[in-house]
């Protein structure tokens, strides 16, 4: 079964990232690094997601199509990055998900076949 893994960045995660000494970020660079060396075998794919601030929404459910800037108009969390992998059941993805060392949130959705 293939699940997206979509790894949500809060506003605290970014700035205690942002916070961290150099060779702290390496560190923790380095156990993403790790994660998705663990996983490479159910791994199809993965990205890491431009900023925020580079986003652009399209809200169609005010009457005319609306565009704005940003992923939200009040997101104190959003995807920064996702995988998508070939498992077993949800439990498979669960146990990847309970082990990832990024981001403090991350959404599992199922794909559509």
């Amino acid at each position: 079964m293939k699940y997206v893994l979509m790894f949500v960045e809060t506003e605290q995660f970014a700035k205690d990232l942002e916070a961290m000494a150099p060779a702290d970020r390496d560190r923790a660079y380095a156990l993403v690094g790790q994660w998705m060396a663990t996983h490479t075998d159910k791994i199809r794919g993965h990205s890491k997601l431009m900023g925020p601030h580079t986003a652009t929404t399209v809200r169609l459910d005010q009457g005319a199509p609306v565009v704005t800037d940003g992923p939200f108009v009040e997101g104190k969390e959003v995807v920064s990055g996702f995988v998508e992998v070939d498992v077993a059941d949800l439990d498979e993805a669960l146990g990847m998900a309970r082990t990832w060392p990024g981001c403090p949130v991350v959404e599992i959705r199922p794909l559509e076949s």
